[in-house]
């Protein structure tokens, strides 16, 4: 048992493979909201747990993996109902992160991260709605990935807000990865053909730390010569800031239609900071969701023009290393706001982005962030592994 790095609800879950295949030898685990035969979910929450029964069959994900000789090891810790990008849970502790034990790990898939990262497994499955993938792969230095909503089923998880859910998946090396992503996606379709076009958004790089963002920068010139032709250009004309909002006014109000009638009827107990964002989804109303949902067909026209099927866009995936841990609420917001300036790209479009580990200043990870068009995630994840890294120096600090 690995009880010091708190990465695990439960390590003695064990379900062998069922199949052979490209997998074959690995060990995953699973965020603590994936349906597993026999066993009950906790989604970080106490009173989630004692008010659900456990499942009757593996979520849909997890019978991919087992097809291609993967073996299920252990479920993994959570914030609660996956609503935090922290990773620090009031009930459960804060798991442990390798790369600095005095930072957070980042949420909500904390505990997938941390497993991986400490090298307890080979991969991980999280889910991701507003960056619980992309967040604590970057604050943990690992590979991790937020695939094309509705391109890996959700069957068998946990909603939080189902017009942006999706299961990702974490890896210390781009090769598994990519292999984790041949399970999970089972059309090739659009794995062939080349990246033509790159861009780099100048406000979203605008937002990082002076330090982190001339380190990340020392790697773009490798993403123009694959490319051969790049721009820079601001992402969201209108503001970061209001991508964001429409992001968080869709995704409160679907959360609330999720879980707000469990909420009323059972009045779990949550840390100050979920109950916060809970009442404020509580006040969310139709007009604002309809409002916003017209916006954000717009954001996703506008990008799905910009990348179409050739294009990329890079950007940090997070301002800055992982903050330390135990900050006062107001700061974890203020954080929270900048964090998912850069993660509302994907969230709001639904477009795959995967995130690669960069050393920073004093050795802590930072992330740098690839976003392609829809549907192009496995052509991303081996042009990743096949060139991009590849043309990187020797010397590079790739986590």
């Amino acid at each position: 048992m690995h009880r010091e790095w708190n990465a695990y609800v439960r390590e003695d879950l064990t379900i062998e493979p069922v199949g052979e295949g490209r997998l074959q030898g690995l060990t995953f685990s699973v965020k603590d909201v994936f349906e597993v035969k026999g066993n009950t979910n906790t989604a970080g929450n106490p009173d989630w747990f004692r008010t659900h029964k456990p499942a009757l069959k593996h979520a849909a994900a997890i019978e991919l993996l087992l097809k291609q000789g993967a073996r299920l090891r252990g479920t993994t810790q959570t914030d609660e109902l996956m609503f935090s990008l922290n990773g620090e849970n009031f009930h459960y502790g804060t798991p442990v992160n390798p790369k600095d034990p005095d930072r957070i790990p980042g949420g909500s898939s904390s505990g997938s991260a941390v497993a991986v990262s400490a090298g307890l497994a080979d991969f991980a499955l999280g889910t991701d709605t507003g960056g619980s993938v992309r967040i604590p792969s970057a604050y943990c230095g690992i590979y991790g990935i937020r695939p094309t909503h509705g391109l890996v089923p959700v069957e068998g998880v946990i909603p939080l807000a189902q017009s942006f859910d999706t299961v990702g998946w974490m890896a210390r090396d781009s090769k598994t990865l990519w292999d984790v992503g041949s399970a999970l996606i089972e059309s090739a379709e659009a794995e062939s053909g080349e990246f033509r076009q790159v861009h780099f958004g100048t406000d979203a790089w605008d937002i990082v730390q002076e330090d982190c963002r001339m380190i990340l920068m020392k790697w773009l010139p490798y993403f123009q010569q694959l490319t051969g032709k790049s721009a820079w250009i601001d992402i969201a004309p209108q503001g970061l800031d209001e991508w964001v909002n429409t992001f968080r006014t869709i995704q409160g109000y679907e959360i609330w239609r999720a879980h707000g009638e469990w909420i009323q009827r059972e009045k779990p107990v949550f840390g100050p900071d979920i109950a916060e964002r809970f009442a404020w989804a509580s006040s969310l109303g139709k007009a604002e969701f309809e409002n916003k949902k017209t916006v954000r067909q717009r954001i996703c026209e506008y990008m799905d023009t910009l990348l179409g099927s050739d294009g990329l866009l890079v950007i940090p995936t997070a301002p800055g290393p992982a903050p330390k841990r135990g900050l006062a609420g107001t700061e974890i917001e203020r954080t929270r706001s900048r964090v998912m300036q850069l993660s509302c790209v994907a969230g709001l479009t639904g477009m795959p982005q995967v995130t690669i580990p960069i050393a920073g200043a004093e050795g802590l990870p930072i992330g740098l962030s690839v976003i392609a068009g829809y549907r192009q995630d496995r052509k991303l994840l081996r042009w990743i592994h096949e060139k991009l890294l590849k043309a990187f120096p020797e010397t590079a600090a790739i986590l």
